[in-house]
């Protein structure tokens, strides 16, 4: 069985355009992870989408958030909502995790004989934002 190093969070985590991990979601609690029931259909053309091909999703509002309150105030957590193009809204909420997820990511080292393969702890996940509803139909004026 091979052995493979894993070493805590870096000081330095720089955002490098080498970075093979997908951006994380950060909400004003931390990073989440966001869970849709169901799939997305996207009627963007290939230039309309990002350079890596991706499809922006949409805009992430948390309307009860206010950062005057104290920190440990998770009233905000109720509603989060996701407008997806100019016409549809998903409703969720932000859920703690039962057990949080580390996102780890490879690194190679060079030692004096050999390129060593180890892992580090690229973040921890603690929360989802979870949309478990049809999406509502929204007017353009309403995000």
């Amino acid at each position: 069985m091979p052995i493979i190093s894993l070493h805590p969070p870096s000081k330095e985590r720089s955002a490098s355009t080498e970075n093979p991990l997908p951006q994380l979601l950060q909400t004003p609690s931390g990073f989440a992870i966001v869970e849709i029931q169901g799939s997305v259909n996207s009627s963007l053309s290939p230039e309309q989408r990002g350079h890596d091909g991706a499809t922006p999703l949409g805009k992430l509002v948390f309307p009860l958030y206010d950062s005057t309150k104290p920190a440990d105030d998770v009233s905000w957590q109720k509603r989060v909502y996701l407008y997806v193009g100019k016409h549809q809204r998903l409703t969720g909420e932000v859920k703690k995790l039962g057990k949080p997820i580390a996102l780890v990511r490879r690194r190679i080292t060079t030692d004096a004989r050999a390129e060593v393969e180890e892992l580090e702890v690229a973040e921890i996940v603690y929360y989802k934002v979870l949309f478990a509803h049809r999406p509502e139909p929204v007017g353009t004026t309403g995000s």
